[in-house]
């Protein structure tokens, strides 16, 4: 059994080092994501039905309604919500993520993302800024007016700069911003900044308006985040060729939709175990408190999934001032994650930690033996519909989810025979 499990997790690691995310266009959900039509919702994390949706999803499903003119109010939007005409479904289940609420509608545009080695592809929509944003489960007037500029002009400006400047290789971006100060989920200063690099000699070179130009890089400018949903699916697309080897015990998915939090195991399949999500320990804006926040949401931890965020975090001791800590309590998690972790990740190498490459591949038996869990840094999210982000902070997934998962690999290789 051992030898078994050694040799399923070997691969694992081995399609997940060798993978080659790459930046090759970008799209609208409609024509990209598979299996897209105009009443299909997708949202961050496991399944979830609209009657057990968490507030901030709630709210941003009104606005994802809203958006697309399939409702023109709060009030029509729920009551379409809750007829059973929308399906909603899981971003994962479509080669996709989406950060906090997650949610894709039919004419978003997505930045798409191909894993070179292995021929997969993954979506994510491009990211709004913070504070009163969508994903966040804000709605108003101002949101729905943002979406729309970025699908008429943000999106259509990028496009054509990117078929300009041709295929942008994310792993060797990504590596190189883990050595300038980033952590690929919180921190993304470095991130963003290196792609304005890129884009912006090319933006100049295309035939929009001077005013749409300087929009677009004043926007990108203005949101230190804008790297988080190209961070987003380079880890999807390297992880996915991770999901289904028989007999391995590797985390591929971790998730969560504000009600659960849920992962997948490769060995395992595409099931999900799930528990309730737990409430993030942070620092709060201005007015808001610890009551206000809603349990942990989104799909950005797949980040830490691959070996990027709060597992980074030794890398990127400034994102304690944005999600609570010291320096140290940030080389700390970070040293702490290699003990339930398979091996040091090739690519992306953090000077802080002499060189070592970032804690890789989450093994359900180290977490269980250790009793360790996955450190998440994360924002936060007002529990109620239509407010936006309240805070960041760190948290953990539910013991339960990777619980259930070993039981259930156990049972697998029982039923099997392999174990007696």
């Amino acid at each position: 059994m051992e030898e078994l499990i050694r040799k399923a997790n070997e691969q694992a690691l081995n399609n997940l080092q060798k993978a080659r995310p790459t930046l090759i266009g970008l799209g609208v959900a409609k024509d990209m994501i598979p299996g897209m039509d105009k009443k299909t919702i997708l949202h961050a994390g496991p399944p979830i039905k609209w009657e057990n949706m968490s507030g901030p999803l709630k709210g941003a499903v009104i606005g994802g309604l809203i958006y697309e003119g399939l409702a023109n109010t709060e009030e029509e939007a729920v009551k379409l919500a809750e007829s059973g005409e929308i399906k909603f479904d899981s971003c994962h289940h479509h080669d996709s993520v989406g950060p906090m609420a997650g949610v894709t509608t039919y004419s978003m545009p997505v930045w798409i993302v191909k894993n070179e080695t292995f021929g997969n592809y993954a979506y994510c929509t491009l990211n709004e800024g913070l504070g009163k944003v969508l994903r966040y489960g804000a709605y108003s007037e101002e949101v729905i007016t943002r979406l729309k500029w970025m699908e008429n002009v943000l999106y259509p400006v990028l496009k054509a700069a990117l078929e300009l400047h041709g295929p942008l290789d994310l792993k060797s971006m990504i590596a190189q911003v883990v050595q300038m100060g980033d952590e690929g989920h919180n921190r993304n200063k470095a991130g963003t900044s290196l792609l304005i690099r890129e884009f912006a000699p090319y933006i100049v070179l295309t035939d929009f308006s001077t005013e749409d130009k300087a929009e677009v890089l004043k926007f990108m400018h203005s949101n230190d985040h804008f790297f988080l949903n190209l961070t987003m699916p380079s880890a999807k697309c390297t992880l996915d060729p991770v999901g289904n080897i028989p007999y391995s015990t590797v985390v591929y998915t971790m998730a969560r939709n504000g009600t659960e939090f849920g992962i997948r195991v490769s060995g395992l399949g595409n099931r999900w175990f799930t528990a309730p999500a737990e409430v993030i320990d942070g620092l709060f804006f201005p007015g808001f408190t610890l009551e206000d926040a809603n349990p942990d949401i989104g799909d950005s931890v797949i980040t830490e999934t691959s070996g990027l965020g709060g597992f980074a975090m030794a890398t990127a001791p400034a994102i304690v001032q944005f999600v609570g800590g010291t320096p140290q309590d940030a080389i700390n998690y970070t040293t702490m994650m290699y003990e339930i972790t398979e091996e040091e990740n090739d690519a992306y190498k953090m000077p802080s930690m002499n060189f070592r490459g970032t804690p890789t591949g989450i093994d359900i038996r180290k977490v269980i033996e250790t009793q360790i869990l996955p450190i998440i840094n994360t924002g936060i999210a007002h529990k109620d519909p239509g407010v936006g982000q309240v805070g960041a902070g760190l948290v953990r997934p539910p013991m339960k989810c990777f619980e259930d998962a070993l039981e259930a690999f156990v049972d697998k290789m029982t039923s099997e025979g392999i174990i007696k």
